[in-house]
């Protein structure tokens, strides 16, 4: 069995490599379509594309999504974005803090999870994250303490990945009771818990499942973006193994249903839309579908491994075409983008 380090170092390499992909399916948001406002009558610097998330403002709807790989890259990737996020004033979530909570966190928080994520990004929310399948087995209030406590997180991410582990040669394929595990944390919780996916999204159905048990934001992570049944299939050590997972590169539900669907089963929560979101444009249709917030992680990975300016600079290409999409729809604030007219893509 791999140990955690080595697998995610492992998952960094395969995303980099571009073998993570989804190749059947796509995110649906190549379907939607503006109408366009050929006189907006209103100058582009009237845009206002700020929002709150986390009782903090945000200079525009973006979460930086969860990415990790192993101590060494986690540090010089967390620290990128904590500095991006904060120049941009937007949010991030890091990634899983499994290995640091259950090994020698001192030593592990130094290499990425640690309180000089906090003090390089003071003014933004930042999200712990650790996986629901460790509820069955932690004590999941102090655990969830330490997660928070480790980098001083404003909310939770527990990440709901059933696929990913049951390709997984070292994963957990037993998920029975966790939705009640789940209620009893946020209620001890004493910050929002987030459930997010990690790629082949969330129902509807479910998603009225989780608020019945208090869980108001969620981060639907669709298909058309990185597939985690695809990164297993590639650090397959067997042939076996591999013929197992490769079939589902492709499962899942696509961001643009997800978002909608989650949207129309839980009128007043925080919608998140991750899953494959490209640019600005994709951020905009997703606001338009019902998400407040839109999460990005493999499509700019290789600009947080540069470092903090490169990933500012990439970011801040998003917003902006966020906000040109906000001008060519007449919307002056993203209220307004939620309802944009639409029109059918020609056949």
């Amino acid at each position: 069995m791999t140990d955690g380090i080595t697998r995610k170092s492992q998952h960094l390499e395969i995303v980099l490599r571009g073998d993570a992909g989804a190749r059947g399916v796509t995110t649906g948001l190549e379907a939607i379509r503006f109408e366009h406002a050929a006189l907006p009558e209103m100058a582009l610097a009237d845009v206002d594309v700020s929002t709150t998330f986390l009782n903090r403002r945000l200079g525009a709807p973006l979460l930086v999504s969860s990415m990790t790989g192993g101590p060494q890259r986690a540090d010089s990737i967390n620290r990128a974005i904590a500095e991006a996020a904060q120049h941009l004033r937007i949010a991030f979530g890091v990634g899983s803090q499994r290995v640091a909570l259950e090994g020698d966190a001192a030593a592990l928080a130094r290499g990425g999870f640690g309180r000089h994520l906090r003090d390089a990004a003071p003014d933004v929310p930042i999200l712990a994250n650790f996986g629901a399948a460790q509820l069955r087995d932690w004590d999941a209030t102090d655990m969830a303490r330490r997660a928070l406590d480790m980098i001083g997180a404003d909310a939770l991410i527990v990440h709901v990945n059933p696929l990913q582990e049951v390709v997984q040669p070292e994963g957990d394929r037993d998920w029975r009771g966790l939705l009640a595990r789940l209620e009893a944390l946020q209620r001890a919780c004493p910050v929002p818990v987030v459930v997010k996916e990690v790629g082949a999204g969330i129902s509807g159905p479910l998603s009225r499942q989780l608020w019945d048990v208090g869980i108001r934001i969620i981060d639907v992570a669709g298909a058309g973006g990185t597939s985690w049944a695809a990164v297993e299939a590639e650090r397959a050590t067997s042939d076996r193994a591999k013929a197992i997972a490769a079939p589902f590169r492709d499962w899942g539900i696509p961001t643009a249903q997800a978002v909608a669907d989650v949207r129309a089963a839980c009128p007043s929560a925080t919608v998140i839309a991750s899953g494959g979101l490209k640019d600005g444009l994709d951020l905009a249709k997703a606001i338009r579908l019902g998400a407040d917030l839109g999460g990005f992680a493999g499509g700019i990975l290789d600009a947080a491994m540069t470092g903090g300016e490169a990933l500012a600079d990439r970011l801040g290409i998003v917003v902006e075409q966020l906000r040109i999409a906000c001008f060519c729809t007449a919307s002056r604030t993203l209220s307004d983008l939620k309802q944009a007219r639409l029109v059918q893509r020609p056949a």
